[in-house]
């Protein structure tokens, strides 16, 4: 079997490792058919420190075809242009499926120059939903779903979002392929970060944020509000470690927020970090702030607290076990929810760290 694994922003990098690691163990079982991936990356993701370092970072090979739709002055021409490109990398591969993760533009790309050609798409981290459709993510992941052919879901909600939209053929809950990951690299974190050093942070005694969607980061309201928490929040005792998504940098800039934010030292603008030093920051950080998607399963796999900074979250079973607190954007709200503690629990739907070796054999029973 000849599969196209479509990749372009730093999650799906993580997923797609632990797929193709399910691979190569699959591979090696003598008398199983084998699994021929070739890995195309749209360039979604273009800072070097998003990209070749991650990649590398996490042992996916080189990718065997390099777009470059990286910072195209709109979505509609980014997906243009990933569309041409992927739509001639799979004439030229002909290969028996595709395989998107999440979702991205680069999702809903490759879902759609598969579908035309009527190549059977592969969906890991299907059927979640925020129910806000002015999030471009959440129109990205609703059409791929309604396009692909095999439905990977992280949780049994997925299942049952799938099914109120009447997609109920090819579903499979297998777990969370992040959860693999949390787990495949937090050891060699461990070994391998020096983050806390080089920051002279002490495990506990700091906060984490990121921030990077464009509901936050184009809009100067709600990126104010969310930089003015932050600095009632940082203390010397307990800074906040911010590191800069690429748009959150250049948003920063043209609101002029760097001068407010440089008020307050304990307010740590940093360059974004590799993956275990990513990991590190979460696993030892008293709270995490965020608008990622990723970043509130992470908190959960680490067993910090998260405060979403969105409206809503895809993530619904973390808010239900206690581990994650819905704050929007309005400064006093964020702080707000800070305080107090809350019951925590257990989320065991997200698997046992197998999930992407239950997606690669659903995927060979299904051919």
């Amino acid at each position: 079997m000849k599969t196209v694994t479509i990749i372009g922003a730093r999650p799906q990098f993580i997923k797609a490792a632990m797929i193709s690691r399910a691979i190569n163990e699959y591979n090696r079982i003598e008398g199983k058919n084998k699994i021929e991936e070739y890995i195309l990356h749209t360039g979604q993701h273009y800072d070097k420190n998003m990209n070749d370092v991650f990649l590398d970072e996490l042992g996916i090979k080189k990718p065997d075809r390099q777009l470059h739709c990286g910072g195209l002055a709109s979505h509609a021409r980014m997906l243009a242009e990933m569309l041409t490109g992927i739509e001639k990398a799979l004439l030229e591969y002909q290969p028996d499926s595709v395989l998107v993760y999440g979702d991205t533009a680069s999702t809903l790309a490759g879902a759609l120059a598969a579908s035309q050609l009527h190549i059977p798409v592969l969906h890991v981290e299907a059927g979640l939903r925020s129910f806000n459709k002015q999030m471009p993510e959440e129109i990205n992941r609703i059409l791929t779903d309604h396009i692909a052919s095999l439905l990977f879901c992280p949780t049994f909600q997925a299942v049952q979002n799938l099914a109120r939209e009447n997609i109920i053929k090819g579903i499979f809950h297998t777990g969370d392929v992040m959860y693999d990951a949390a787990i495949a690299f937090g050891e060699i974190a461990e070994k391998k970060s020096k983050i806390l050093s080089s920051l002279d942070l002490q495990p506990g005694k700091f906060r984490l944020c990121t921030v990077h969607r464009a509901e936050n980061t184009d809009n100067p309201e709600r990126l104010t509000q969310i930089v003015l928490a932050l600095l009632e929040i940082a203390t010397p005792d307990c800074p906040v470690i911010f590191p800069l998504h690429p748009r959150t940098r250049v948003y920063i800039d043209n609101y002029n927020l760097r001068a407010t934010i440089a008020s307050n030292e304990a307010l740590r603008m940093i360059d974004p970090v590799s993956y275990p030093d990513m990991i590190m920051l979460e696993k030892n950080a008293e709270t995490i702030f965020t608008d990622s998607g990723g970043v509130q399963k992470e908190a959960y796999f680490h067993r910090t607290p998260c405060i979403t900074l969105r409206d809503e979250t895809e993530w619904i079973e973390t808010v239900k076990a206690g581990w994650n607190r819905i704050a929007g954007f309005n400064t006093e709200k964020i702080i707000e929810c800070l305080a107090g503690k809350q019951e925590r629990s257990d989320i065991k739907e997200y698997g046992d760290g197998h999930a992407a070796g239950k997606i690669i054999n659903a995927i060979m029973k299904s051919f």
